[in-house]
């Protein structure tokens, strides 16, 4: 994400300002940080346990696929929705839930047999299938339901979940809730899927979502149906889909990869930015290893929202990005996308490191020197700045100082480790965790491992800490010349 305030760390769900960060300790024999991870949700558990969202996601399955089908009309703002969840079991399940907000169930099956189900707590939906799923069985669950959607919560950014844009049509965008305001999903990121939309509209319409498109179907009552396809797994909040009167460019890269780029209306001025994607890909390729989605593109709205969000494989953009942003944003392809946060604790695997993408530009492609920026950085840095943590910063806190602490804490490392180990982190961390999920603490070994050192020190001064690191740490090889 990256948010509107803070331009010099553009981060794709943005937080507000920087300030974040660790602080030193002047023993390098520090106890390595736990895991934020619990053990599995029970079956039947209404939260994955996740300690800053205890109630996102739920226990005793797996999604596999879902399969969205909505028709939306733009003047009444009604959505009518037929999801399709498949997903096995991970023990006897005589009853489940899924996470949706607002709107009306009508009707609920589950392998095709009507089930019973209730709501509970601000998103629970709470069903009871006619014979138990039995432990390791594959099951599909079909959720009808209809209403108005509504935003999910008003976040440090603004507004997330379901949203109205100035022509009348709308879209969804939100970190890390947004895909549950309208279509009923198990809201973790630890548990990733694929991803199909058929979304109806009327004629003059038209819907933008991600992964491939597929050719619309056109009925003969004034409605059209857009198709869209993500086979790689996706989690959910990196679902979206658009709905408005897009104008839409098509090109495919390099290796045949489709690009898909849709502008709203009054947006169509952000061509000229979008028109160096397969630049930015071809650099950031170098730097993270071979593009790991299924297509690419840009979906650009005509809103001044407090964030651009990395919707896998296509950004959202709000009107105020720029170039700084789309390096951002697609960034979060591999840091973020491929590679998911096991925790919210972890999200420093995704925005430190989109942040520091933009560093890596301004340094290949304007002849930054980055060691005198970040001196720069330090040498205007307040206590404010180095106050919060990279690492377990706590429920409301995560976009915050990854924006700007973030990418000077990742310099450092740089520096600390050499730049040949860097490279291989850049390089080998997406790719030992493709379309998967991890932590930190797993982060911090693995370049320990690559570094062949112990960085415990380093790591507590920088990330685990909420002061300016000791010398040692904030000056490390070459920065201290």
């Amino acid at each position: 994400m990256h948010h509107g305030t803070a331009v010099r760390a553009a981060c794709l769900l943005l937080a507000v300002l920087g300030l974040a960060s660790c602080t030193s300790r002047s023993n390098d024999a520090v106890e390595p940080p736990k895991p934020t991870t619990p053990a599995e949700a029970a079956p039947g558990a209404d939260g994955v346990g996740d300690p800053y969202y205890p109630k996102d996601g739920n226990g005793g399955y797996d999604v596999t696929a879902y399969h969205v089908s909505i028709s939306y009309d733009p003047r009444s703002r009604n959505l009518n929705g037929d999801t399709r969840i498949t997903a096995k079991a991970t023990g006897d399940l005589d009853r489940f839930n899924l996470d949706l907000n607002g709107l009306k169930v009508s009707a609920v099956e589950v392998d095709g047999e009507a089930a019973t189900f209730e709501r509970t707590g601000e998103h629970e939906l709470v069903i009871t299938p006619a014979a138990t799923v039995a432990d390791d069985a594959g099951f599909t669950t079909r959720v009808r339901y209809a209403g108005v959607p509504q935003g999910t919560e008003s976040g440090s950014l603004g507004e997330n979940g379901w949203q109205i844009a100035q022509s009348g049509g709308a879209f969804a965008a939100g970190e890390p809730h947004s895909a549950t305001a309208w279509y009923p999903a198990n809201d973790t990121p630890r548990d990733k899927a694929t991803f199909k939309l058929d979304a109806r509209v009327p004629n003059g319409w038209s819907v933008v979502s991600n992964g491939r498109e597929r050719p619309p179907t056109r009925g003969s009552d004034g409605w059209t149906t857009f198709h869209w396809v993500e086979p790689t797994r996706i989690a959910t909040y990196l679902t979206t889909v658009g709905i408005d009167k897009w104008s839409i460019d098509r090109s495919t890269l390099p290796g045949g990869i489709p690009v898909v780029s849709a502008y709203a209306p009054g947006a169509e001025n952000k061509r000229e930015v979008e028109s160096r994607l397969p630049e930015v890909i071809a650099f950031l390729s170098s730097k993270f290893g071979p593009y790991p989605q299924s297509a690419a593109g840009g979906i650009y709205i005509n809103e001044s929202i407090g964030f651009s969000l990395e919707t896998q494989g296509r950004p959202i953009y709000a009107s105020w990005a720029e170039l700084p942003v789309v390096v951002h944003e697609n960034a979060h392809q591999w840091f973020g996308n491929t590679v998911t946060v096991q925790s919210w604790a972890d999200i420093c695997l995704n925005e430190c490191f989109a942040s520091y993408a933009q560093w890596l530009w301004d340094e290949a492609k304007e002849g930054v020197n980055l060691d005198d920026q970040y001196r720069q950085e330090v040498s205007r840095a307040s206590n404010r700045f180095w106050s919060g943590k990279l690492y377990d910063m706590g429920a409301g806190n995560e976009f915050t100082a990854v924006y700007d602490k973030g990418p000077m804490a990742l310099h450092a490392l740089r520096r600390e480790i050499g730049d040949r180990a860097f490279d291989r982190v850049l390089k080998e961390w997406p790719t030992k965790h493709r379309d998967g999920n991890a932590s930190w603490p797993e982060f911090e070994q693995f370049v320990q491992d690559v570094a062949g050192k112990d960085l415990s020190g380093f790591f507590a001064a920088w990330f685990h800490t909420d002061s300016e690191p000791e010398e040692r740490y904030l000056y490390p090889g070459s920065l201290g010349n």
